[in-house]
């Protein structure tokens, strides 16, 4: 099965189980390391209000239950591989177009491909994702952006 219908099915069958949770699919992988096929499952919990919640242990093996009874009934893929079901993680990667909006004023760091002004590492708070550009607001409060096309990765900055 192609990857991407893998990532399709997985969202399919989780959907009704996490909203009723409060949980968020985040994203899946299915790669294979070494020998060895890999299905992860990356979860986010839904905000209470304003105040943001988190993934628990208990709430990965509560999904990894239902997931693998449910990828047993219908068998999608046809190689053995492990199941495993994490956070998204306090400093994730932001990967879609509505990440760049739901952490806007967070602190995130910004990899490029190629160097830009002779860095490649730019951090700041997060303004969002205007125009196809990656707009950080710098510690001197100037507004940076970045084409989005440039941009390797973003991640979130944990700060203790």
């Amino acid at each position: 099965m192609a990857k991407k219908k893998i990532k399709d099915t997985i969202a399919e069958l989780l959907e009704g189980f996490l909203e009723e949770n409060g949980y968020e699919l985040y994203n899946v992988e299915f790669v294979k390391e070494v020998k060895d096929w890999f299905l992860r499952v990356y979860l986010d919990k839904l905000p209470v209000g304003e105040e943001e919640q988190y993934i628990s242990i208990d709430d990965c093996e509560k999904v990894s239950r239902y997931l693998s009874e449910k990828m047993d009934e219908i068998d999608p893929i046809e190689q053995n591989y492990y199941l495993e079901v994490s956070s998204a993680g306090l400093d994730r990667t932001l990967l879609f177009e509505k990440d760049y909006t739901k952490f806007a004023g967070k602190e995130v760091e910004i990899t490029l491909y190629k160097a830009i002004d002779g860095k490649k590492v730019y951090s700041g708070q997060l303004v969002g994702l205007i125009n196809n550009n990656i707009v950080v607001r710098d510690g001197a409060g100037k507004n940076i952006e970045l084409p989005l096309e440039a941009v390797a990765k973003t991640k979130l900055v944990v700060a203790f």
